[in-house]
């Protein structure tokens, strides 16, 4: 069962959505910024690492490599896994 309360903030937002499409598997920050080119192309490196973080604060997604400063790994949360999957199949 999706998360409303989380899938409602993820869709209120362009730049949300793209990221969260693009995230197909672990990745970085940098990554995803490429990968969600093809989703919102006006989407910058610093948007995408503030989307990101917020993912991992809203436990859309979370970080495997904390300790790294730089080149930080995340992925998605089964949340996160479920409302990818709600908003593809839109």
């Amino acid at each position: 069962m999706v998360n409303l309360n989380l899938y409602a903030w993820v869709v209120g937002g362009k730049q949300r959505i793209a990221i969260l499409k693009a995230f197909c598997r672990e990745l970085t920050p940098s990554q995803l910024h490429k990968l969600s080119k093809q989703y919102n192309d006006k989407i910058s490196m610093n948007n995408a690492s503030d989307v990101v973080r917020s993912f991992a604060r809203k436990g859309i997604a979370v970080c495997l490599t904390p300790a790294n400063k730089t080149g930080r790994i995340y992925k998605l949360t089964s949340d996160g896994e479920e409302i990818r999957n709600a908003i593809l199949k839109d």
